[in-house]
């Protein structure tokens, strides 16, 4: 197999800097499930919708810190995928690498027919199935098109989609503090244990995303010190993000936020209709650049996969533009797929689950990591107390594993046993 942080990046360009790096895990966090998780989280946790953004928090943060010294000790193509594989060997990190993917390729395929439902809400003539094919295909190519052109390119563009994207999200919370009513915060029913549990699962996944943005690791300058503060400075602005939005969406629509089907656009619409379509058009802004932040990270890992020697050749050469262009055009290609036939909605939450998984093995790769002392971009970041965040991060992913039903963690364990199967045959064949 290829030298991880060598071999497997020979030929890439590291042009991607803190500002670019944050802002694609930003994007790729923030999807456009912001425009509708409000209502989700006051359904399931009623008035105690904060505390579970809060819970999640500080999970994901103990994940966070353990991202964050792994990917300043193994900046490489695939992100997590190089951490386990340096820490524990090629079978462990192959099974990373395809929940990683697997979960970056559905989301995908999610995200663009919801933008091509978004645009429909706005021009009902765009609902039929050939007019939603075509938004999703435009939508699609042109954003594979900027990323062939470079992955420099391709993350200034995301930068400046995130923060056009994060307009609308800002008039929310800046405009709605000063309109709503304190009392309303608190309304609503207290959730069973059952209703909280959801809740978590929900708001964890919002949370997730990250490591699709960090699969463009071997493509980052400086990445000892660029990976650790984008890192964390992104995910320390989502948690603000998050917690405000939902304060202000409570207290703006009370009790009656679980019934919306748009709690942002509802909210604002309490305040002025016309900024209620603000908010509308916002969520399908949020959707294309979520799409932009993946079509530049997640195929990288199909990239690094070829590179390894687990996928064809091909996806693992690289253009006159320095990217990995057949990856990303097969990446693409299987997102349009997806996004057309709709077949990736019941997967969603094996998605989500296998976010979680993937966390597992990234605290467990770090703690690994730092005993043998791994350095493959210079000094690398020494977190203090990297075991109660190891802990922390492992223990609550796998609380969160615990929160779905059987068939879920059934199908989890099926993807797991599926990539082992998959793994020996191709080493054999």
């Amino acid at each position: 197999m290829a030298a991880i942080g060598t071999g497997r990046d020979e030929g890439l360009s590291r042009g991607i800097g803190t500002f670019g790096l944050a802002a694609a895990t930003v994007n790729a966090v923030i999807g456009a499930g912001i425009f509708s998780l409000p209502a989700g989280m006051a359904r399931a946790a009623g008035p105690y919708a904060l505390v579970a953004y809060l819970f999640c928090a500080v999970a994901m943060g103990a994940v966070v810190l353990c991202f964050a010294e792994a990917g300043s000790r193994v900046p490489t193509s695939g992100g997590p995928y190089g951490y386990v594989e340096q820490a524990f060997g090629p079978l462990p990190g192959f099974v990373m690498g395809v929940l990683l993917w697997l979960a970056a390729v559905l989301a995908s395929g999610g995200i663009a027919a919801g933008l091509a439902d978004a645009l429909a809400h706005f021009l009902p003539v765009l609902g039929g199935a050939l007019p939603r094919a075509g938004i999703i295909v435009g939508v699609l190519g042109g954003l594979t098109l900027v990323n062939l052109a470079g992955a420099r390119i391709a993350s200034r563009l995301i930068a400046g989609a995130t923060a056009v994207k994060l307009l609308p999200l800002a008039l929310f919370v800046g405009v709605g503090l000063f309109f709503l009513d304190p009392a309303k915060i608190g309304a609503g029913v207290a959730p069973d244990a059952a209703g909280v549990g959801r809740a978590v699962l929900l708001s964890l996944f919002a949370f997730q995303g990250m490591e699709t943005a960090l699969g463009v690791s071997g493509e980052v300058a400086n990445p000892a010190r660029t990976l650790p503060r984008a890192l964390i400075g992104a995910m320390a602005f989502v948690t603000i993000a998050y917690v405000a939005i939902q304060m202000v969406a409570q207290g703006l629509l009370g009790a009656g936020l679980g019934a919306s089907k748009a709690p942002l656009a509802d909210g604002m619409a309490t305040i002025d209709p016309r900024l209620g379509l603000l908010l509308l058009a916002g969520t399908a802004l949020s959707l294309a650049a979520w799409l932009g932040s993946d079509i530049l990270g997640a195929p990288r890992m199909l990239f690094a996969f070829a590179r390894d020697g687990f996928l064809p050749r091909a996806l693992g050469e690289v253009s006159a533009r320095k990217v990995p262009a057949n990856a990303i055009l097969v990446h693409a290609a299987i997102a349009i797929t997806l996004a057309v036939t709709g077949t990736f909605e019941e997967l969603v939450v094996l998605s989500s689950l296998a976010g979680c998984a993937l966390y597992i093995g990234g605290c467990a790769a770090v703690w690994r990591l730092r005993q043998r002392d791994v350095a493959l971009a210079g000094t690398p970041v020494r977190l203090p107390a990297l075991g109660l965040w190891v802990v922390l991060g492992i223990a609550s992913m796998a609380a969160c594993i615990a929160l779905a039903s059987w068939t879920e963690i059934g199908g989890l364990f099926a993807v797991i046993a599926g990539s082992v199967l998959l793994y020996w045959a191709v080493r054999r064949r």
